[in-house]
């Protein structure tokens, strides 16, 4: 019998209801724990620390929803009764997350009391008690459970990423164009270009005849072998984004990011209906729950997931899975983070086929990069190490100057 996209999306959203955040935790990581296990290692999270984790930025990161001037993030640090540690890190953004880094530093002291004395192979469940303490912050949620992976990663001798299915060795990303003049835009566009990058990203999202001047500013300085994505961050009415959608046509763009806001569905698929260029839902996507939502509008080609949206790597990947099953390719993005989530989120890009794309580009903006280890970029292309857990550690001489909170 053919299964029609109406009964799959029926079947689709039962399935979701009924198991929520219960689905069960990837094989490899299922394995880790029983080996753990019957080595007589059942390892407890003995400590819970948080810490402000102020990074600043080089340059503006102006886009249509605000201007950050500095990454005010939140750093986590767990350690377990035998001394192995995991790290993770929040970037909230109250414009899309409605988190701050005062609130989770808050938060995350209470948090930490959920998570300590817990066996951290036991992720799926503490994920469970985190949603359930709070269904919302998922940014300071996605910085425990990546401290959580970091540790089960370690204990098992592997990288993340093998825990959750290993599927390539590397892989692109793009880096981004902030909002600025034409002529100020295409020079950035053109020095990105000169470090090797093949594809380019472009902030746009206020009025369309500037958006489209900036388009064509930046493809008149980079020629036509680097390939061109945009993100309108909301900025645009539906009128608006299907003319300037259109005019943008001849600068061959891969997609456009969220150009109308998030709860705007019947517009989404609106536009989507009317430009040539495909549409990719972001700040509507933060959920496996969103995901079912927009294919039921029949409003998205492609979803951007970010950790910080998703409250970490398990619901990205759960997220991930239902994009696969609908034949819907992804991308990893990311807000202002280090190169701590950042690595976290690469180790998602390589474990899910459906990751055609990636977003990863945050920490090249920033002044200071308080990592050892984790991913590198070069020319464009991300790799990250063979090493256990998510394969970083903080500079010691940044975190001697860092307080934990609470």
């Amino acid at each position: 019998m053919e299964l029609t996209r109406k009964a799959f999306l029926r079947g689709l959203g039962g399935l979701a209801a009924a198991t929520g955040a219960a689905w069960s935790a990837p094989g490899r990581l299922v394995a880790a724990a029983q080996k753990a296990g019957e080595a007589g290692k059942r390892p407890t999270i003995a400590t819970a620390e948080v810490f402000a984790f102020t990074i600043p930025q080089a340059v503006p990161m102006k886009i249509a929803l605000g201007t950050p001037l500095t990454a005010d993030n939140v750093l986590v640090r767990l350690r377990t009764a035998d001394g192995v540690t995991g790290l993770g890190e929040s970037a909230p953004y109250s414009a899309v997350m409605g988190e701050t880094q005062k609130g989770d530093l808050v938060l995350g002291a209470a948090l930490a009391g959920i998570v300590k004395g817990r066996d951290p192979f036991e992720l799926p469940k503490i994920v469970e008690a985190l949603d359930a303490f709070t269904p919302h912050n998922p940014g300071i949620k996605a910085a425990f459970e990546m401290a959580l992976w970091d540790i089960c990663g370690k204990i098992a001798g592997q990288p993340v990423y093998r825990l959750l299915g290993a599927y390539r060795e590397s892989f692109e990303t793009d880096q981004t164009v902030y909002l600025d003049t034409p002529a100020a835009m295409a020079e950035k566009a053109e020095a990105i270009a000169k470090k090797g990058f093949t594809h380019i990203k472009v902030k746009i999202g206020q009025a369309p005849d500037l958006d489209v001047a900036r388009m064509k500013a930046v493809r008149e300085a980079v020629g036509p072998k680097v390939a061109l994505r945009t993100d309108a961050n909301q900025g645009w009415t539906v009128p608006d984004a299907i003319r300037a959608l259109r005019a943008l046509e001849p600068y061959g763009l891969e997609f456009c990011e969220q150009p109308v806001p998030h709860w705007d569905w019947t517009g989404l698929a609106r536009i989507r209906g009317s430009v040539p260029v495909p549409i990719m839902a972001d700040e509507g996507v933060n959920s496996p729950h969103d995901a079912i939502t927009g294919l039921r509008h029949d409003a998205m080609d492609m979803i951007n997931i970010k950790l910080m949206k998703t409250g970490g790597i398990l619901q990205a990947v759960r997220l991930a899975h239902i994009a696969d099953a609908a034949g819907v390719p992804c991308m990893l993005g990311c807000m202002s983070e280090s190169r701590l989530a950042l690595t976290a989120a690469a180790h998602v890009v390589l474990s899910q086929r459906i990751v055609h794309y990636a977003d990863l580009d945050a920490f090249l903006e920033h002044d200071v990069d308080p990592i050892v280890g984790g991913m590198q970029v070069k020319a464009g292309v991300v790799t990250v190490p063979d090493a256990p857990g998510l394969g970083l550690e903080i500079d010691p001489s940044f975190l001697r100057k860092l307080q934990p909170v609470g």
